[in-house]
């Protein structure tokens, strides 16, 4: 039977096309989802994952945007609108995930990840949010942060400090919008089992084809993150089920920030 939790619920999804964030459109659909936009920059994949989710039962619009660019954020906005008539959900999933220290992240590498991170969402959030403003409507969104906000590895440099800020941002997105009825939380996402991930592996860690057997062997659950698993609680978040939380940062991770070996 399916779940009616987010029957209400015309979200746009941020990299939506794969990983996380079609995993979180298909978690909508069967919780009651009618209608949603996905995002991404593969016009072909974005196609496809379209087919996926209207195969579901779902009215999805795939919407094609880069959001490193400021123009293609604002067209995201307003086709959104246009296309659901209504947008009461966001999820900021769309991410950039490259490599660099301090050492060697180049300008070019550093506003990529801030252009994509935390400006892209900033600007998408701000029009949505003037778009709830002007409906006088309740809203909720959800940001796709990382456990390497807290501090990351040393050559994840531009990445960590990229969703520390949007961690902050959700916060503070969180306290402004509260009487307003539009709620804000995020999630702190640990090392997940996605097509993007295996991709990082290959190209910036010379892995193997069985690294993702060797990456769960050695972590305290034998497994990775896995989207579906994840995307469960995006949908909660986003559900009038979460009542009042906002400006909840959930850390979703089998390694517990702060801990110390024994």
């Amino acid at each position: 039977m399916m779940d009616r939790r987010n029957i209400d619920t015309k979200a746009v999804i941020t990299g939506g096309t794969q990983g996380l964030g079609l995993a979180i459109a298909s978690r909508l659909i069967q919780e009651g989802a009618s209608s949603i936009v996905i995002s991404g920059r593969n016009l072909a994949r974005g196609e496809r994952a379209a087919i996926e989710l209207n195969a579901l039962g779902a009215d999805c619009t795939f919407i094609p945007a880069d959001v490193s660019k400021l123009d293609d954020c604002s067209k995201l906005v307003t086709r959104s609108i246009e296309a659901l008539g209504q947008v009461n959900a966001l999820v900021n999933s769309a991410a950039d995930t490259g490599r660099g220290s301090i050492t060697d992240t180049t300008p070019d590498v550093f506003e990529s990840h801030f252009n994509t991170n935390v400006r892209g969402p900033f600007f998408i959030m701000q029009g949505i949010i003037k778009h709830l403003l002007a409906e006088k409507t309740a809203g909720s969104i959800v940001n796709i942060l990382s456990m390497s906000s807290h501090v990351g590895q040393s050559f994840m440099t531009p990445y960590s400090a990229s969703k520390a800020a949007l961690s902050n941002l959700t916060k503070n997105i969180a306290n402004a919008h509260r009487s307003d009825r539009i709620r804000c939380n995020g999630i702190n996402a640990g090392w997940m089992d996605t097509p993007g991930e295996a991709n990082i592996q290959k190209i910036w860690h010379d892995a193997t084809d069985d690294w993702l057997k060797k990456a769960e062997a050695s972590t305290p659950m034998g497994q990775l993150v896995k989207p579906d698993q994840l995307a469960a609680l995006v949908s909660y978040m986003l559900s009038p089920e979460a009542g009042v939380m906002t400006g909840s940062i959930v850390d979703y991770d089998q390694n517990i920030a702060g801990a110390v070996p024994e």
